[in-house]
């Protein structure tokens, strides 16, 4: 009981210096924090020991952190790329009229198409017979199962008549050359040459003829629109 009693006055006087120590405290704090409005860095306050409670002593009281609002951010710049733009080349033409070039009665010229397979047989011909002047005629004549009939025949270009003949050739660089005369041209303008093998045979032949309406088997023989 008199233990009791004499520890009574001892709880008051730790309650007392808590009470204290914490109201210098937070005394310190708000001049701190007057002092340091606006400021980016942190304040921790000194208190003296002989406020502090006796389970305190020999502990910094520090403070909360006073941090100041982060800065905005900064917009992100965006990398645009580039768009490239193309030109669109012109196609380059597969023949060409290296002479007398002829147009049909809208205006419009006449051409033919050496394919790529025709021209390097041509080519491999001209090899063989050591004969660069060669080229290939084809001509239209009246006959055949479907009233028109193509023929076909080596010949020189020395004797193409400047004329009558208008000289095709393909411009991969082969020197295949077909010539036709200027009927013909009309009856077969916007077809091809082409060059086939088949099991009966190779042989040179027109194919896509846009006159033609219907044609044999074999493909020499075609009609006509009316």
């Amino acid at each position: 009981m008199a233990a009791e009693i004499l520890a009574r006055p001892l709880v008051r006087l730790a309650k007392h210096e808590f009470a204290c120590a914490r109201a210098a405290r937070n005394s310190l704090v708000n001049n701190s924090r007057r002092h340091t409005s606006g400021s980016h860095y942190s304040t921790h306050a000194f208190i003296p020991d002989f406020l502090l409670p006796a389970f305190m002593i020999g502990k910094p009281a520090a403070t909360p952190s006073l941090h100041a609002f982060p800065p905005p951010r900064q917009p992100t710049s965006l990398n645009i790329s580039h768009t490239r733009h193309f030109s669109a080349s012109p196609a380059t033409k597969a023949t060409v009229v290296t002479a007398n070039p002829r147009k049909d009665e809208d205006g419009n010229e006449m051409l033919i198409e050496i394919t790529a397979r025709a021209a390097t047989r041509l080519k491999e011909i001209m090899s063989k017979d050591s004969n660069p002047n060669l080229a290939l005629r084809v001509t239209v004549e009246s006959g055949g199962c479907h009233g028109f009939q193509y023929l076909m025949s080596l010949t020189n270009t020395y004797a193409i008549s400047a004329e009558d003949d208008t000289v095709f050739e393909a411009s991969d660089g082969s020197g295949a050359k077909v010539v036709m005369d200027e009927p013909s041209l009309e009856l077969l303008k916007g077809s091809k040459v082409d060059f086939t093998m088949e099991l009966i045979g190779s042989q040179f032949k027109i194919v896509g003829n846009p006159a033609a309406t219907t044609s044999c088997g074999c493909g020499t023989s075609f009609d006509i629109k009316p």
